[in-house]
């Protein structure tokens, strides 16, 4: 699963597997990285879609918009190579947060 889901992808999938309280979220595969590397720099067309559809069903699983300004959902993007490559790689935490989703988490926070 290691090779597909890179390190972090498939420790997810394990923990949720076994029953574990994992975040909704979904896993970019390293095909898609194999993909980019071997198409001049380019990804999947259909990835764009993918991640919009995988999106919305965290929106769902939630009850939160990607972006709303009552509800926001926030993400983190985190790299999780093949095999491990410590500093080697950017995280992104609370990806969605903006100067809507702010007063958003403002109001619901009180």
């Amino acid at each position: 699963m290691r090779e597909l889901l890179g390190g972090k992808g498939a420790n997810l999938a394990e923990m949720a597997s076994i029953g574990l309280p994992v975040p909704p979220g979904f896993t970019v595969s390293t095909e898609v990285c194999t993909y980019f590397y071997d198409h001049e720099r380019k990804y999947p067309s259909v990835l764009k879609k993918d991640v919009e559809q995988a999106v919305k069903q965290i929106e769902a699983q939630l009850g939160k918009k990607f972006g709303g300004g009552s509800n926001p959902l926030l993400v983190s993007v985190r790299s999780g190579a093949r095999d491990s490559m410590p500093g080697m790689m950017d995280t992104i935490l609370n990806l969605g947060l903006n100067d809507v989703t702010v007063e958003g988490l403002s109001t619901i926070s009180n």
